[in-house]
């Protein structure tokens, strides 16, 4: 496996503060991974150290394979867009591009036009950045921090506080990055079920410590939707829904199976399970969500 990110027992302290508190994660080239924690857990301080905004007070951060000096010379390959955009409100999108491009030493033709395209800003001329809207400032932080051509995009809550053509605006402006480009995306967002739509792997961070790394596939599998049926012998009802052709099933304990297919026939299955002799005390669909399983992993309410 080729990864783009790792940290090893990654560690930041301020003064009696531990922001991040040895956190081990692995960021594979070429995917999108979702950081996902509440306001605190240290998501920001982690993006900074991997940028190298900040220095570690213990651990380390691997870039492409590269550890200690060589991995900072790699932090140029690293474009981000970290709390919020340092945009020039009085200057136009092309005007900022141009900035950064002479900080960078790009003189290329058509180049800046070229990426204001890229994410959906060819067309807004002369007009101030003051004037934006926060989709529109978020596209063009975006487009800064792709300035360089870098492989890795750290972004952190890139989609916070936009509104949903904005949200989608990003979203699709992310995974043309990935498609188009085969860029590494590590984006932090506090709305777990837009990132879930872009995500590959997530890694949950709660109090300064990384809980789990998990897939995509895992993550659906943990979050699918299903019937849970509460009833007084599930073994007896298992063999009533095979004969109705349903094989997902999996008893919970003594009183409690799970449905994971034909959600929408939870009537039919109530009205065979009853004429079959369970006596059924709830019968439920119960939709997983991202949001959910994160809640249940970090045993506290969710403060987006």
């Amino acid at each position: 496996m080729e990864y783009a990110i790792t940290t090893n027992c990654l560690t930041k302290r301020y003064k009696r503060n531990v922001a991040v508190d040895s956190v081990s994660l692995h960021v594979k080239k070429g995917e999108i991974y979702g950081f996902i924690g509440r306001n605190g857990a240290g998501k920001t301080t982690c993006m900074k150290v991997i940028c190298g905004l900040a220095s570690p007070t213990a651990g380390e951060v691997s870039l492409f394979g590269h550890t200690g000096a060589q991995a900072a010379e790699c932090f140029g390959r690293i474009g981000n867009l970290i709390e919020n955009p340092g945009i020039y409100g009085n200057m136009t999108a092309e005007q900022n591009m141009e900035a950064k491009c002479i900080l960078m030493g790009i003189q290329r033709e058509g180049y800046v036009q070229e990426l204001l395209e890229f994410v959906g800003l060819g067309a807004v001329g002369k007009k101030k950045a003051k004037q934006f809207s926060l989709g529109m400032r978020q596209r063009l932080g975006i487009a800064l921090a792709l300035v360089g051509e870098p492989e890795i995009l750290v972004l952190d809550e890139p989609i916070n506080g936009l509104d949903p053509q904005g949200i989608v605006e990003v979203r699709e402006t992310l995974l043309r990055l990935k498609t188009e480009k085969n860029m590494t995306i590590m984006i932090s967002s506090h709305i777990l079920e837009e990132l879930s739509k872009l995500a590959d792997t997530y890694g949950i961070i709660d109090n300064g410590r990384l809980l789990q790394e998990i897939s995509r596939e895992e993550l659906e599998e943990k979050c699918e939707s299903y019937i849970r049926i509460r009833l007084d012998q599930p073994q007896i009802a298992c063999s009533i829904l095979a004969e109705m052709g349903i094989s997902r099933v999996k008893i919970m304990d003594e009183h409690t199976l799970c449905v994971y297919e034909r959600l929408e026939d939870s009537a039919w299955m109530n009205t065979a399970l009853v004429r079959g002799g369970c006596s059924i005390s709830e019968i439920m669909v119960i939709f997983g969500q991202l949001e959910d399983y994160y809640l249940q992993l970090t045993g506290g309410a969710y403060h987006a």
